[in-house]
């Protein structure tokens, strides 16, 4: 702990009374003096900073404020004002510094005189961004590299995490995390063929979905059941909500024989899908039916050794879907696979109703062997009752 130095705060208080009159070379000078007893208050070299900036002393005003950080690295205000005196002084290192100020906690409440500051700092960071995204694509394009779609995906998005636009998103499986296996939010169309049979078979899949949708004998059920004495930490407000429901086809291995029997080219279909088939867990098919205006909030799943996916079937714009950092409207017969133990999340904007078909796969880094292994694991295990 710092001891209080009675004479120190006097010479300062003699500084802040020269400011406010107007007279900072008066405040300069006393505070220089102050400077040379090396004060450990970072606020000290804030003001130090200031009055050299107010007289034109660009470069030991960032000193000063350099010292200010040395002794609180994180803060807010300091690495603003370090940010603005780059950017006045057109340093071509003012946009990253933006970048790590706005990365920290902001004063709350929020000062009204900060309001214009922070906006400033916004749109540089916004455009040092775009600037190096840019100059980072161009020097793919110029190296040559002979990408593929997938890959080229691929290094655009290591852009955009350069950039902190994006960041990396891993698997967090809340039950059954296997090892090793490929992380990625959604996974790349070229490796599952089938998807454009699944895509061309989606105005019967819908007309399906319609029918047992107003069967009198069709089981329409909350998509979310946890007991009232399980942790419901990310699904509290869609617990037992119909807001969020399911007509379930194929529910942990057991096929609803009274939907089902509405639906036989889908149930033709998953027939010949790689499904997990694990008593009590997998495998899964559903229309999935989420209400106008109703968010699905940010939220992982339970095993990590299957993929899910989406066949949306009717879809007003707009719809979203995020997994990770990407993000993607719904379409109608357009088809996706991903990794739902990626943090995920779906909103409805519109008023009217969204269905998508879902259903589980198993994650296609696994071998026949892990397979067989998996099912005898997590059969033994108890499986979580109100997840899929």
């Amino acid at each position: 702990m710092t001891t209080p130095d009675p004479a120190m705060d006097q010479r300062i208080q003699a500084a802040d009374a020269a400011l406010a009159a107007g007279n900072a070379a008066q405040a300069r000078a006393i505070l220089e003096q102050v400077a040379q007893s090396e004060p450990a208050s970072p606020a000290f070299w804030q003001r130090l900073a200031t009055v050299r900036q107010m007289s034109g002393m660009a470069v030991k005003a960032l000193e000063a404020i350099d010292r200010a950080l040395a002794l609180a690295p994180l803060d807010f205000m300091n690495l603003l004002m370090r940010a603005r005196m780059l950017e006045q002084a057109g340093h071509p290192e003012a946009g990253e510094a933006y970048g790590r100020a706005l990365a920290q906690p902001r004063p709350d409440p929020l000062p009204p005189m900060l309001v214009q500051a922070i906006a400033r700092a916004e749109a540089c960071w916004a455009e040092h961004q775009q600037g190096l995204e840019r100059r980072l694509a161009q020097a793919v394009e110029a190296s040559g590299a002979d990408l593929t779609p997938a890959e080229r995906r691929r290094i655009a998005r290591l852009g955009t995490n350069i950039t902190h636009r994006t960041r990396a998103y891993h698997s967090e499986a809340t039950h059954f995390a296997y090892p090793g296996l490929r992380e990625a939010e959604f996974h790349d169309s070229e490796g599952f063929p089938w998807l454009g049979e699944l895509e061309t078979l989606a105005p019967a899949i819908r007309a399906e979905m319609d029918t047992v949708a107003n069967a009198p004998d069709s089981a329409l059920v909350p998509y979310v059941k946890y007991n009232a004495s399980e942790p419901l930490a990310q699904w509290r407000d869609l617990n037992h909500n119909r807001d969020w429901t399911a007509i379930h086809l194929i529910e942990r291995g057991e096929t609803v024989a009274a939907n089902a029997a509405h639906c036989p080219e889908t149930m033709a279909f998953l027939a010949h899908m790689d499904q997990p088939q694990i008593a009590g867990c997998a495998a899964n098919a559903m229309f999935s039916l989420l209400a106008p205006h109703t968010h699905i909030p940010p939220h992982v799943g339970v095993a990590n050794f299957r993929l899910l996916c989406h066949l949306p079937l009717i879809v007003p714009n707009r719809c979203w879907f995020r997994v990770g950092a990407e993000t993607r409207d719904f379409a109608e017969a357009q088809a996706w696979l991903f990794d739902d133990t990626i943090e995920h999340e779906a909103k409805n904007e519109t008023d009217k109703l969204r269905v998508i078909l879902i259903f589980d796969l198993w994650h296609p880094d696994l071998s026949p062997a892990e397979r067989v292994a998996i099912e005898a694991a997590v059969s033994a295990a108890a499986f979580p009752v109100g997840a899929l």
